[in-house]
């Protein structure tokens, strides 16, 4: 939304704009449209409620009203920013830039439209060093502007400058602790003998996931007591892999332990489990345990062996002790977690999922294998009618939490998963996994890069184009033919 105002503007267009800042959406769009019946070619509140639509996720209302806000007032730089926006969400890169051009052109001096452009162009993936350049500029412009960081942060992560990046992606806090008035200090990879070091959850599953491996260097750097905080599907299966950590669930209390208590030692610190690569000064070639790190206790692994022989036995009858030795076991996941309280998260769950359907052409590869749902959520039942020829296992039912998916997993060959926390669980137990990435993939798979420094035995698989999974599915395909042929030889081969 743009900030400016014309002094002619009606008490209704006021209102709008009022109730629009105030983030009171229907009631903004409610006076937008009244206003605009009013006054349809009022350029200024076209461009508002083209950033309104697309703030309720409305992109192609947003696009309508955006295209005619600059056709009626080409000289305004912001709506031009706007419709970039939008065409962002649309994944319409290349229109994006133009937009953002235009934008700038008009104002040389538009922070957010230079760090838009850049980013936009980063995601075209086709000029690193414009966009590395305009990031700057967009930094020098506004250097206290959150977004502008954030958006050169993810830049830079995305190349693989990971001292920088992480440096600048601490941009993100800037809001969220202004908001909340912390008090308990952040700590920054400073020494803090006999204190405790409280480590909190951020983002989702994956992310503790991920970034739960830096907690034994967080213990020998801060030389300090580490308390881990992480929801409660996650207890069992971190207390089982860091068994000497203190591993607590989290309540949502950004502020650890309400202050210090018995036995915490003289001082006290708390650090995002996201933020300590940046505390450790981590950088891309210095990841701890990319061959793995997680693992569900052994009686676990027991229960799903046991459910897997069964489900094989009534699936194939007298076969399945041939099938449970000589056929490639794969699992699925299709789709991720909606996040329907994070818009961003949203969005991006919509990018990255897909359907079972999608899925088809893998059977074909290897039509001797056995498929095995670790889908949960809202598209778990596609599993009960899965595509032809694929003989599929849904044991899901079964599952608790993670340490159950972790034993399902470890009864597994190979996981063939989009972008999710099932992905970073197999991967961070050394399983192979076969990940397929949306378009826009998140910055921590780098940048045209197949494999990762985070998961050895990972292999990534990025969309050509947006929605295109076609070619992903068949380079998983033939990685899935290669493991089928190369699994009595003992050999783990998932390159494309």
């Amino acid at each position: 939304m743009t900030g400016k105002t014309s002094t002619a503007r009606s008490p209704a267009a006021e209102a709008a704009i009022k109730a629009h800042r105030a983030k009171d959406m229907t009631e903004a769009l409610r006076l937008y449209r009244s206003e605009l019946e009013l006054n349809p070619d009022d350029a200024l509140i076209l461009s508002n409620y083209g950033a309104a639509l697309s703030e309720t996720n409305d992109f192609q209302g947003s696009l309508t009203a955006l295209k005619r806000a600059v056709r009626v007032a080409p000289e305004m730089a912001d709506a031009w920013c706007n419709l970039g926006n939008t065409l962002t969400h649309l994944q319409d890169y290349r229109g994006a830039v133009q937009a953002y051009q235009q934008s700038v052109k008009l104002n040389g001096n538009h922070p957010l439209a230079i760090s838009n452009l850049a980013f936009a162009i980063d995601q075209l993936g086709d000029n690193p060093a414009l966009a590395r350049k305009l990031h700057k500029m967009a930094v020098r412009l506004d250097p206290e502007n959150e977004q502008t960081r954030t958006n050169n942060a993810l830049s830079l992560l995305r190349e693989g400058n990971y001292l920088e990046g992480f440096r600048e992606y601490e941009w993100r806090w800037t809001t969220y602790r202004k908001r909340l008035g912390l008090t308990v200090p952040t700590w920054q990879g400073e020494s803090m003998p006999g204190g405790t070091l409280f480590v909190t959850t951020e983002g989702g599953y994956g992310d503790m996931i991920q970034f739960c491996r830096f907690l034994p260097q967080a213990e020998i750097v801060s030389s300090g007591n580490v308390v881990l905080t992480a929801r409660a599907e996650l207890l069992s299966l971190l207390r089982h892999s860091f068994p000497t950590f203190t591993i607590i669930e989290e309540k949502g209390d950004i502020e650890p332990a309400h202050g210090q208590k018995s036995g915490m030692g003289q001082s006290l610190a708390q650090v995002s489990v996201m933020s300590l690569p940046f505390a450790l000064g981590a950088t891309i070639d210095s990841i701890p345990m990319a061959g793995g790190y997680l693992a569900p206790p052994p009686v676990v692994i027991a229960e799903w062996k046991k459910l897997q022989a069964e489900a094989l036995l009534k699936e194939f009858g007298a076969e399945a002790e041939e099938r449970l030795k000589k056929s490639l076991h794969i699992g699925l996941v299709w789709a991720g977690g909606a996040h329907s309280e994070v818009r961003e998260a949203e969005l991006a769950n919509r990018r990255r999922s897909t359907d079972l359907s999608t899925f088809t052409k893998l059977a074909q590869y290897v039509p001797d294998s056995v498929f095995y749902s670790l889908q949960v959520g809202d598209k778990a039942d596609q599993a009960l009618s899965p595509p032809a020829k694929m003989r599929m296992i849904d044991l899901t039912g079964h599952i608790q939490d993670f340490s159950d998916t972790a034993g399902l997993i470890a009864n597994l060959d190979v996981v063939v998963a989009v972008d999710t926390s099932t992905a970073h669980l197999a991967a961070a137990m050394g399983k192979p996994v076969i990940m397929l990435s949306r378009y826009d993939q998140c910055w921590r798979w780098l940048r045209g890069k197949v494999e990762t420094p985070w998961y050895e035995t990972m292999r990534i698989f990025q969309q050509p184009a947006p929605f295109d999974w076609s070619e992903p599915v068949n380079c998983a395909g033939r990685a899935l033919k290669k493991m089928r042929k190369a699994k009595s030889q003992g050999k783990v081969l998932i390159t494309c």
